[in-house]
């Protein structure tokens, strides 16, 4: 499973974390409210294709990614959302659309929200509807070196 990937990453790497259980929930507001963590410290993985390869936008449950900006913010020619048949075999132990912000696990590039960088502690789906994660947001940064940008 990918919390398992995810687990065995941060253990390795000495962090701290939390897993929490909730009932099954599937937005990331859902979640969120779930999880009774604040929507702007929850971090969504939405994923795009900028200029015809996979990414991973990670930003707070409370916002929506503006591929325009994100675009923009990128130099890019093309952004637009990724259909789940262009990424499922990126993340084979993944429910739909509960797949953690590690992209660097699962070959992919991350960018992330400003809005995301704020927070102290963020928390994320552990790759089903029904567990979520927490760490602190300098300890995800430094390990998954995503990208700050405008999206």
């Amino acid at each position: 499973m990918a919390i398992e990937r995810v687990k065995h990453f941060l253990d390795e790497n000495g962090v701290k974390y939390v897993i929490q259980h909730h009932s099954p929930a599937y937005t990331a507001q859902e979640v969120a409210e779930a999880a009774h963590v604040p929507g702007r410290h929850f971090a969504k993985s939405v994923m795009v294709t900028v200029d015809g390869r996979l990414a991973l936008a990670v930003l707070p449950a409370t916002d929506r990614v503006d591929l325009r900006r994100l675009a923009q913010s990128l130099g890019a020619q093309s952004v637009g959302l990724a259909e789940e048949s262009e990424f499922s075999d990126h993340f084979p132990d993944c429910e739909p659309g509960a797949m953690p912000p590690f992209g660097n696990l699962f070959d992919l590039e991350v960018f992330v929200s400003p809005h995301l960088t704020q927070a102290d502690i963020i928390a994320f789906n552990a790759g089903n509807h029904q567990e979520v994660m927490q760490l602190a947001y300098d300890v995800f940064d430094r390990l998954v070196k995503p990208a700050e940008v405008a999206m």
